[in-house]
């Protein structure tokens, strides 16, 4: 990443927590029904690259014992998700999983520095994880961009809201400041269990 690049990217962080430390939010008196938080409904299809991964990530993919319903953003919270955010963006380069693996969908750590959308997110969640972050507050959610493509990103549910870290888009933004429609994301409960989400901006409920 350029000088100049690191240099916006951190005014852009300095200004979005700006905003989103400022929400009036408690940890122990989170309102779930917010809009800030993408509701989920039922059990749903897991994606098929995921239901691969588990099969290699057999650890990674387990009920949570000490699920939480959102994490706490301190200051200090907010300063590691924009570093792993950068840190994961500057360092993978974007490639299809039909030109690098040469099938239609293969998810995987990007250790050698390539992946697609969902390796970014799976990056993310393990350098979070290993930050001390609660693995039910880090859930690889798949979208719908607005051309009608797939798309996957991570979700942190924190005490301020649903947010996104995105490899599109350096910014880390609310659920519903961001252009996707909202599918499916991992179960909070069981890492290895997906759930349908409520978008409300459509008219459905979407789980395919």
């Amino acid at each position: 990443m350029s000088k100049f690049k690191g240099f916006i990217a951190a005014a852009i962080a300095v200004g979005m927590a700006a905003f989103i430390l400022a929400m009036p939010a408690r940890a122990d008196q989170v309102d779930f029904t917010n809009p800030a938080f993408a509701q989920a409904g039922g059990i749903t299809s897991i994606p098929v690259g995921a239901s691969e991964f588990c099969k290699s990530h057999r650890s990674e993919c387990k009920a949570n014992p000490h699920a939480v319903g959102a994490v706490v953003l301190t200051e200090a919270r907010w300063a590691e998700l924009v570093a792993v955010n950068n840190a994961v963006n500057a360092g993978v380069t974007a490639i299809t999983d039909e030109d690098y693996y040469k099938v239609a969908e293969y998810w995987a750590y990007p250790d050698d520095g390539y992946g697609d959308c969902e390796d970014f997110a799976l990056a993310k969640r393990k350098a979070l994880i290993k930050a001390g972050w609660n693995p039910s507050t880090l859930l690889v959610t798949v979208v719908r961009e607005a051309r009608g493509t797939g798309h996957a990103v991570l979700m942190v549910r924190t005490d301020r809201g649903d947010l996104v870290l995105d490899n599109q888009d350096g910014r880390i933004l609310v659920w519903n400041e961001t252009p996707y429609t909202y599918l499916k994301r991992q179960s909070q409960a069981d890492a290895g269990q997906w759930v349908d989400l409520v978008d409300p901006r459509t008219t459905f409920v979407a789980s395919k």
